[in-house]
Order: C-alpha cells, then sequence, then structure tokens
C-alpha cells in the first residue's frame, strides 16, 4: 500500500559513486535543489563502489596496456591513455577542491599514494614496453615515468616480482610514481555525507522498482525492502540519473525511454586472491600490471595490487573471471532473464555468435582449480605461497551488449532526448573517471544552465578550462557515443571516446528542471 508521496529536483538511483559524485557537483551548482539518494541496501557502497568488489586503482593511463595499442610499423598510440589521463585529473581536482572547501576530511584519507608499475616478460614484449614508454613520456602526463631493462632496478620498485625469477629471461618495467590507490567505498560514503549536510537526503533501504514519465519529470515507486517491498511510496522528480551499477538496465528498460531500446547486459563477475601477511605488504608497494596471455580477452589483464582499504595494507592478485546470472552482487538470480526483450534478444544471440573465445575463456575460468590461480599468480610472484592468500569475490558487473550486438568492455551514459533522465550502463562504472562522466551529462541533459554553471564549473576543475596539460574532451560531451569508461574492476578495458558533441541534437527542454 502506498503511503507517502514526495516531489524533489533530482532523484539519484543508487548509492554509489556516480550518484555520489552528482550529487556534489549539483548541490555546488543549484544548492537550493532537493536532492533524494535512494539505495536499496542498508547502506550506501555496498556494490561496484565497494573497496573489495574493485581493483582500487585510480586509472589514469599509467600502467594499463589496453591504452596504448601498438600501430602500423610498431608506432604505439597514446591517444586513448591522454583522455583517460585527463579524465582522472578531473576527479582529483574535483576531490582536492571539495578538500580546500572543508567538505571533505583532510588528508584525503580515501587515497594513497601507491605508485604504478607495467611488468612484462619476452624480447618482444620488452621492446614494446620501450616503445610505450617512449611514446609516452614525450607528453606533460607521463614525463615523470621510468623504464628499466634492468633486474636489479626492478627488484628495488617490486621486490616481490623478481625475487626467484629465472634471470635469463628477458623482463621489463616502467613505473610511475604518482600512481593512486582509492577507496571508492570511503570516498563514496565521505561524498554522501557531504550532501547530506548541505540539504540532501539518503535514503536506505529504498529499491526504485517503476519509472513513469509525469509531466515534466517521473514517477518513481519505491519499496521499503526492509517489509519486503511491501511498503510503498511515490516520488516525483523533475531529473533522474540510475547509477546503479547492475541495476541500471533493467529500470531503463522500465522508464520506456528510446535511447534505451535494444540494450541488453552480460553479467559477469571477477574474484581475486588477496593476503595480509605483513612479511608480504611490507615489501610490496605498488600497482604492477602485466599483459594478457595470447589469445585471452583484454579483460584477462593480471595485476599485483597495493591496497590500503580502513587504513590496512593489503595485496591482490587477478582477476580471475567468474559469472552469474545476477547483475548484483546482492541481485536476483533470473536478472539476465528478466532483462531480455524483443529488441535485444538478437543483439544477444549476435554477442554469443561473435564471442566464441571469451566463452571458453570464461568456462576455463569458472572451473579453475586453486592450484591454476597460483601458476597465474606465480608468473608475477614466484616465490607465492598458497597458504598466505584468499580467495575473495569481487563486484558483479554486466557488461553492455549495444543494439547492434557489440560486446562493450566499457561504460555507456544513456540520456533521454529531453534530458530528463540519464543512466550509466557497463560493466563497470569507470569510478577513476566518475567526474568526466558526470560533467558528460551536464552537457547533455542541462545546456540550458551551462553559461551560468561553467565559472563554479570551472574552478571546481580547472582543466575544464584548459589551465592544465591537455583540455579532455568530456568538456565538449560526447553525444550518443559511448564514453572512455574507466576499467576501474579491471575486469575491462575501456571503450573509444568519440569527442562528437551532441548538444544540438538533445532539444532538452527549458521546463524540464525547475
Amino acid at each position: 500500500m502506498t503511503s507517502q508521496h514526495d516531489v524533489v529536483d533530482v532523484a539519484l538511483v543508487g548509492g554509489g559513486i556516480m550518484s555520489a559524485t552528482l550529487g556534489a557537483i549539483l548541490a555546488t551548482l543549484e544548492p537550493s535543489w532537493t536532492i533524494r539518494v535512494l539505495e536499496r541496501e542498508a547502506e550506501p557502497a555496498t556494490e561496484s563502489s565497494n573497496a573489495w568488489n574493485n581493483a582500487g586503482t585510480g586509472h589514469a593511463a599509467l600502467c594499463e596496456l589496453n591504452y596504448t595499442p601498438e600501430g602500423p610499423g610498431g608506432t604505439v598510440d597514446i591517444s586513448k591513455a591522454v583522455v583517460i589521463n585527463d579524465e582522472f585529473r578531473l576527479s582529483r581536482e574535483l576531490w582536492d577542491r571539495l578538500e580546500r572547501a572543508g567538505r571533505l576530511p583532510a588528508g584525503s584519507p580515501f587515497l594513497s599514494v601507491t605508485p604504478h608499475m607495467t611488468f612484462v616478460r619476452g624480447r618482444e614484449n620488452v621492446e614494446f614496453l620501450r616503445r610505450r614508454h617512449d611514446a609516452l613520456r614525450r607528453h606533460p602526463s607521463f614525463a615523470r615515468m621510468e623504464f628499466s631493462d634492468d633486474p636489479k632496478r626492478i627488484a628495488a620498485w617490486a621486490p616481490l616480482v623478481m625475487e626467484g625469477r629465472v634471470r635469463k629471461e628477458p623482463v621489463a618495467a616502467t613505473f610511475a610514481p604518482e600512481g593512486t590507490d582509492v577507496d571508492y567505498g570511503a570516498l563514496t560514503r565521505l561524498m554522501l555525507d557531504d550532501l547530506v549536510a548541505r540539504g540532501g537526503r539518503l535514503e536506505t533501504w529504498s529499491e526504485v522498482t517503476k519509472l513513469k514519465r509525469r509531466g515534466d519529470g517521473w514517477r518513481l515507486t519505491v519499496a521499503d525492502k526492509r517489509w519486503n517491498g511491501s511498503g510503498t511510496r511515490t516520488l516525483d522528480a523533475r531529473f533522474v540519473f540510475v547509477g546503479a551499477g547492475g541495476g541500471a538496465l533493467h529500470l531503463l528498460q522500465k522508464s520506456g525511454i528510446r535511447e534505451a531500446q535494444g540494450y541488453a547486459g552480460f553479467p559477469i563477475s571477477g574474484q581475486f586472491l588477496r593476503t595480509t601477511s605483513p612479511d608480504l605488504t611490507s615489501r610490496h608497494h605498488a600497482k604492477v600490471y602485466g599483459k594478457a596471455d595470447i589469445g585471452a580477452p583484454p579483460m584477462s589483464v593480471p595485476h599485483l595490487d597495493t591496497r590500503v582499504v580502513d587504513g590496512r595494507p593489503s595485496i591482490m592478485f587477478g582477476p580471475y573471471a567468474g559469472w552469474s546470472m545476477k547483475f548484483l552482487k546482492g541481485g536476483s538470480w533470473t536478472d539476465l532473464l528478466t532483462s531480455i526483450r524483443p529488441r535485444n534478444l538478437w543483439p544477444m544471440v549476435l554477442v554469443g555468435l561473435r564471442n566464441v573465445g571469451l566463452l571458453k575463456y570464461l568456462i576455463s575460468e569458472v572451473t579453475a582449480g586453486e592450484e591454476k590461480r597460483l601458476q597465474a599468480l606465480r608468473a608475477f610472484m614466484p616465490t607465492a605461497r598458497g597458504r598466505d592468500w584468499e580467495l575473495i569475490t569481487a563486484g558483479q558487473r554486466v557488461q553492455v551488449i549495444a543494439p547492434d550486438g557489440v560486446l562493450k568492455f566499457g561504460t555507456e551514459l544513456i540520456t533521454a532526448a529531453d534530458g530528463s533522465i540519464a543512466g550509466l550502463l557497463g560493466a563497470s562504472p569507470g569510478a577513476s573517471t566518475a567526474v568526466a562522466t558526470m560533467v558528460d551529462l551536464l552537457h547533455r541533459c542541462f545546456p540550458e544552465r551551462l553559461p551560468a554553471w561553467t565559472p563554479v564549473l570551472h574552478d571546481l576543475m580547472p582543466t575544464l578550462a584548459g589551465s592544465s596539460s591537455g583540455t579532455p574532451s568530456v568538456a565538449g560531451g560526447t553525444g550518443d557515443q559511448p564514453r572512455s569508461g574507466d576499467a576501474d574492476t579491471a575486469l575491462q578495458p575501456p571503450e573509444d571516446a568519440d569527442g562528437v558533441d551532441g548538444m544540438a541534437r538533445r532539444g532538452v527542454r527549458e521546463g524540464a528542471r525547475r
């Protein structure tokens, strides 16, 4: 029985890093707006944003080979890496501005300086890494990056990676001292605390079950999960953002917007080996990314990561892929089946036909035993002992299946033509580039307000004004094209940033928001 009705300016569905970021920005731009955050679980940041449900890498293209593909004649294309680095700079700028304003704690307790490394084996890989470093270091954003093929130098950077390794094998590494480890769960909670302090409201145990157009906004039906959904209320919102991770697809489908039609999702989970052994954590202080084996999909890039969660160091290695029909870690086994629609059935079939190799890889990963997992770890850390490590399950992700039957490994921002609703689909919301994604959203959904907002946005993020080494492409929006989604779970690489300005096509009504 519906027992309550309310009206707000903005409804943020999902209490993760994306909603927290958009809430922080909108509360700064429009302090008088009423903002409501609706989270289905008992507390925010329990799914993808939770510290143990992602790799915590502050992705700035310092270590990920996926961002620097090899071109003709051995050339290395760094354009994607520059975009990703610029996008992460936006995040750092916003966090710094909020900290200086007293809206985040001094000292950024959610962020730890953790060098980012790339480590490769074999002569061909060594030469590629050398060319990659030569190409990157010419750009100001990567000028501090070091390269070495000297085992002793690499051992000084990452002792556990070199200890016990066969010396005759050619190896090389790059080292970027400015890398970071980010506890996105802690950051999400701190940003939501600030939003509440500024007049917003966070409602937990609140699951949005229906979305229906009403006037120039939306009516949301919200179930109280504490009572198994038996108690419901309605909420009218002039603007809705669906930042519900794996739950976003179902909600966008329920909204009925044309822009979401034909999209489907492919669920995938990840596992990591984790150790908190003081003997190991005291000797490894870096995020070390490698190269996927020949024939393996790009989502299988291995990495040995320092993590700092609640002030306690640990090391994670992975990912090992898993599979489940759930769209959320706390979701339902029927999630995949209930997402099937007449318009997305054929795209799902096409993905299956086009990605047989991926399916074989997932089967091999799901059936892999402890010894196989340890073999993969020992390729990175030859002296690893099974008794020092435990297997943990990371968050559930839903990779985008586009209407043309292409499987996307990044994130995709979906916006209605009138700008009244937006949602984020993807295997990972791309926590590292959350700020860039939300700036993109502002350009798509609020173009009529941008002239008044621009000075404030430039103060929050000077890079948007072009006052740093490069201006991110997000400043002009990305139209209806996929974003360059960051792979914060490390199970998926980014998509290309299109950079097309689609603002003129969006036709947002002036009256869509107050």
